[in-house]
């Protein structure tokens, strides 16, 4: 054994530092080989595996979103369409009530207008009888003021044109 210096520098305790650092490799190694590695890479593939599934369920699941959210889209189209017949049928019933109504309103109408047209008609000949009387009273009175003497009521009559 030297007195001085490093042991890593001493040529004679060389052998026995190359065959612990190789026992201690070969330790690492197999450690690393048969232990580390495996357990990462196990862990790695059961993270890719479980990170596939998930992107497919997610794939799936957005699959079947689009596919409810398309027969949803589809149910309110046809749910509109409903919407528009029934209120077309009810606008052309509507009119048609209103038509029939408006008919009903207008026989009405035309039985009262007839019935005014012939009271109408009824006072005006009872006015124009009237009138003639009176319009021969009042010639009588001018032709027995004017001459003196009465007018007979055949000459009134006459007169008058009736």
């Amino acid at each position: 054994m030297s007195a001085g210096g490093l042991p890593q520098f001493d040529l004679s305790q060389w052998p026995g530092e190359i065959v612990w650092a190789l026992a201690i490799f070969l330790v690492l190694y197999l450690l690393f080989a048969f232990v580390f590695v495996p357990a990462v890479g196990g862990a790695i593939d059961k993270r890719e595996d479980q990170i596939s599934g998930d992107v497919g369920d997610a794939r799936r699941l957005r699959d079947e979103a689009q596919a409810q959210a398309d027969a949803a889209a589809a149910e309110l189209g046809e749910a509109r369409a409903r919407a528009h017949k029934l209120a077309a049928e009810a606008r052309v019933q509507a009119r048609a009530e209103a038509s029939a109504r408006q008919a009903e309103e207008d026989v009405k109408l035309s039985a009262l207008l007839g019935a005014a047209e012939a009271r109408i008609g009824a006072a005006r000949g009872q006015a124009m009888r009237e009138v003639a009387a009176i319009a021969a009273d009042t010639a009588g009175a001018i032709v027995e003021r004017l001459t003196g003497l009465a007018a007979t009521a055949a000459e009134l009559e006459h007169a008058s044109g009736t």
